[in-house]
């Protein structure tokens, strides 16, 4: 009996000490919603599924289940900013310039794809099935959830061709957005 309460005595001494060996320290995950974007009256938005970002040991883990995009490739981006609204760019109100440009913490000002050197807010481009669907699981490399909190994930009308001739890869118009809390 006397030993049974040593070893558990010196069990949880030893798991005081060294807590990590109590358990295993759980990954940092946030589910973020998508919206469909415009420049008009917002309270209709209509969500088209949502993006799961989890930390794991080969980098930042990104789940997409979404609907009702078109069909094809889209660049898909973290932006700067916790916003998804409209913006006055060049003269008229263009959805979701409130978001900023790419997360670029290095100030590199290059858009080269993903782990190139640029934008650190690059991601692989999104494909959507022809049926609308894009349930596509990523993984992005010196990323983390904490990078990317109080921040936007964007997916663009076009594909991206990760160079700056045209702009941003040639995305175009922001037609979906997350804020990431």
């Amino acid at each position: 009996m006397k030993r049974a309460i040593l070893l558990t005595t010196a069990l949880c001494l030893c798991l005081f000490q060294y807590p990590a060996l109590a358990a295993p320290a759980k990954a940092e995950s946030v589910t973020v919603p998508i919206v469909q974007i415009g420049v008009g009256d917002m309270s209709a938005e209509q969500t088209l599924g949502t993006v799961t970002f989890t930390d794991t040991d080969k980098g930042l883990q990104i789940v997409t289940k979404l609907r009702r995009l078109s069909p094809g490739e889209h660049g898909f981006h973290i932006h700067e900013f916790p916003n998804c609204g409209a913006k006055m760019e060049g003269g008229k109100m263009v959805a979701g310039m409130a978001a900023g440009g790419h997360y670029d913490p290095k100030k590199t000002g290059k858009h080269m794809g993903p782990g190139k050197g640029g934008h650190e807010g690059d991601l692989p481009a999104l494909k959507v099935e022809a049926n609308g669907t894009a349930d596509q699981t990523m993984i992005v490399k010196g990323l983390k959830v904490k990078d990317i909190r109080k921040r936007s994930i964007m997916v663009h009308a076009g594909g991206d061709n990760y160079s700056d001739n045209p702009a941003n890869g040639g995305g175009g118009a922001r037609i979906a957005c997350g804020v990431i809390p």
